[in-house]
């Protein structure tokens, strides 16, 4: 568990604790992907509220909901991408925060709110947004990348220097897109093509992975099906370093932040899910995080080299060709059954 300095408890916070073990009012529990927020924010708001903020960090949206409908109740806040967020709606999963009503709500955009189960964000408060593409070594690949084509014509003339993501709606994904398919489709003759596409690819990728920043910053890999967060990288060592958004398009993420039902801290939840609507939070945190931000007012604050940067904040035709998942239900099976065969062949 990562975490930060502790807060003094204050008078009152000491008098509850006296009384009784349940109310820990002067702390927030949060799980999150792991590098996906600010630690400096955090720490500002546990220094302007007074809490004892605490966070714990997982590596897919199925992990994290497994862990919750395991029975983990310690957590406030968990950070879904959209179509997870859909399904933890439907299984109750989470609280209705009202975040919708609060000040500085009409700063995020309209188009963030992409869940079909909450689209006045009722519940969850609309995150950060990015596409995914690839993140490459200039010196390594010895070329620069501006098509899914262009990986895969690489990685067959380099066999064992390109990685994919171990997840199967992103791979599938790609799959899909070079066919032409939506991300989305439910048809199985789509998924099949998909499948046959990426198993045509797997003897030149080296692995599924998504610990691959060290390998493309080290020139272990030269290139990578990866999340736009690269370009944090790439900003440092522009010379050495690339990421780009395929030319035939991409799948994009977007998280949004979730108050679970089970939340023993709701009135700091709701704290922090309102910190997070400050301009100024929110170009801080999209700065170090080198992602698309959702708040109107914190994109004039980015810097320069984000704000302007066209895998952060793409233009219209980019954005056009970008695809998000949706939530698929029964159908996700077709999906897993691929991606079993695949891993296993």
């Amino acid at each position: 568990m990562k975490w930060l300095k502790n807060i003094a408890l204050t008078g009152a916070a000491l008098m509850a604790l006296a009384a009784g073990p349940a109310q820990a009012a002067g702390e927030l529990h949060l799980y999150n992907w792991g590098d996906y927020i600010n630690p400096e924010i955090i720490d500002k708001f546990s220094k302007e509220y007074d809490v004892k903020v605490s966070l714990d960090t997982y590596s897919t949206n199925e992990e994290m909901l497994a862990k919750i409908q395991a029975g983990a109740t310690g957590y406030d806040l968990v950070w879904p991408s959209v179509h997870m967020a859909d399904i933890m709606v439907q299984l109750g999963l989470v609280e209705e925060s009202k975040i919708n009503q609060s000040k500085g709500f009409e700063n995020i955009d309209p188009g963030a709110l992409r869940a079909k189960q909450d689209p006045k964000a009722d519940f969850c408060l609309p995150y950060a947004w990015g596409p995914v593409g690839i993140f490459y070594n200039k010196t390594v690949a010895g070329q620069d990348f501006k098509s899914w084509k262009d990986l895969f014509d690489y990685a067959a003339k380099n066999p064992g220097r390109v990685t994919l993501l171990d997840d199967l709606r992103e791979t599938l994904g790609i799959g899909l897109i070079m066919n032409g398919k939506s991300v989305n489709t439910r048809d199985p003759a789509d998924i099949k093509l998909a499948e046959e596409f990426i198993l045509k690819q797997k003897p030149n990728i080296a692995a599924f992975r998504y610990d691959v920043i060290p390998l493309i910053e080290g020139g272990d890999m030269a290139a990578s099906h990866y999340y736009v967060g690269g370009v944090l990288y790439v900003n440092k060592r522009p010379k050495d370093l690339g990421f780009v958004i395929p030319e035939e398009g991409a799948t994009m993420y977007q998280e949004n932040v979730c108050m679970l039902k089970t939340a023993p801290n709701k009135d700091n939840a709701k704290l922090f899910m309102e910190f997070l609507l400050r301009p100024e939070i929110a170009a801080q945190n999209s700065t170090m995080l080198t992602n698309g931000v959702v708040n109107k007012a914190a994109l004039e604050l980015l810097p320069p080299e984000l704000k302007n940067n066209p895998a952060i904040n793409p233009p219209p035709e980019v954005r056009a060709k970008l695809q998000i998942f949706e939530d698929l239900g029964a159908d996700l099976k077709v999906y897993d059954r691929a991606w079993s065969r695949i891993k296993a062949n």
